[in-house]
């Protein structure tokens, strides 16, 4: 072959080659790619082509997990909640970047990510969260291969399977031991505590409550806006109670408030735009409302448990009320009746007994 250019060369039957470089080996050795032209121009043509998609593919290459990161968290922080974008953060700095920083994205094959995921089972971490951790990163991963033009199976990774944490609802008789003490020792605290058990509003969406968001004429409350405690943005591990949006589209909601319900929302009713809770423009905080009402329970003396069972205690009580699933779902702010079914509805043995003796009686 007659050599014409640095890496083009002309071959015995009349056509010219070209080649460059679009990768390394394991051991360092540069892998070429040929191309061919029937004119020295051609070739050379299709070879600075080819050195153009190389030299963009081989940086996205090489470039890490650190520097992708950085620059997916400019992506996409005006695109979700603030309250999500520090989930994303704490995600990352915790458990991500201190294994993967310096690893080129298109490293991340399988195998290490299984390894990644098994340390952290054995860690101690619950499978969901394990789960949340490579949901996280999976994005970012799939940002680093759309910019820089590589391409990363994940179809091999195997994620633990999430146990579902059953949790039982309170006892119909704590129930109505609990509803008989905040009836007689009334106050803002006992009449959030009563919302929450009758109307099903998470700890976040009750202190968010305003008193322009109850619709007196039409006997119903709007669910705009949640309280929530998140870790701060500036990476120096302290956190702040922001008021965001609910959780969800679905989380917002309108709720029906029930006939009985209306007189203890006329006795504390305020003129003025203030939160429900606090009685004032300061809101409370999920954590001091959390606190408030383990004190109820011990003066109730009804078992400690956390302000979360009283949602579900809601939702079952309305499916042993004969709620339909989809007017329950849409009271919840649920996405689908799926998600009601799975994670809020436990009936007890009490009430499949009571629907076993009424189905044998019908025999």
């Amino acid at each position: 072959m007659e050599n014409k250019g640095v890496n083009i060369t002309k071959r015995k039957d009349g056509r010219y080659m070209g080649k460059f470089i679009i990768g390394y080996d394991d051991n360092g050795k540069a892998q070429y790619q040929y191309v061919y032209g029937r004119t020295y121009d051609e070739a050379e043509h299709k070879v600075l082509i080819g050195c153009e998609v190389a030299s963009r593919y081989l940086s996205g290459r090489y470039i890490t997990v650190g520097k992708i990161y950085n620059e997916w968290l400019n992506a996409v922080v005006n695109r979700v909640k603030e309250s999500t974008f520090a989930n994303y953060k704490a995600k990352f700095e915790k458990h991500i970047l201190p294994k993967f920083a310096d690893i080129p994205c298109a490293d991340m094959l399988a195998g290490r990510i299984n390894e990644f995921i098994n340390k952290k089972l054995a860690d101690g971490l619950f499978a969901s969260y394990v789960r949340d951790i490579f949901t996280v990163f999976k994005s970012m991963l799939k940002y680093a291969q759309e910019e820089y033009g590589f391409k990363l199976s994940l179809k091999n990774v195997i994620l633990p399977k999430a146990e579902k944490k059953q949790i039982e609802k309170i006892s119909d008789t704590e129930q109505k031991r609990l509803v008989s003490y905040l009836k007689a020792n009334m106050s803002l605290t006992a009449f959030g505590i009563l919302i929450s058990l009758f109307m099903r509003l998470c700890i976040g969406e009750l202190c968010g409550l305003k008193w322009s968001d109850v619709d007196f004429d039409n006997r119903i409350l709007h669910i705009r806006r949640a309280v929530q405690r998140i870790s701060s943005a500036n990476g120096d591990r302290k956190t702040k109670v922001i008021i965001s949006t609910p959780k969800s589209e679905t989380s917002f909601r309108s709720v029906a408030i029930p006939d009985f319900f209306m007189e203890y929302f006329k006795m504390f009713q305020n003129e003025a735009d203030f939160f429900i809770l606090s009685g004032s423009d300061k809101v409370i905080k999920p954590r001091t409302m959390q606190y408030r009402y383990k004190k109820m329970l011990k003066y109730a003396e009804i078992e400690n448990h956390n302000f979360h069972k009283l949602r579900h205690t809601f939702a079952t009580n309305c499916d042993e009320k004969s709620f339909d699933v989809k007017t329950l779902s849409v009271i919840l702010g649920h996405s689908s009746v799926n998600l009601t079914l799975n994670r809020y509805i436990h009936p007890d043995c009490s009430h499949e007994r009571k629907l076993m003796n009424s189905m044998c009686m019908c025999l």
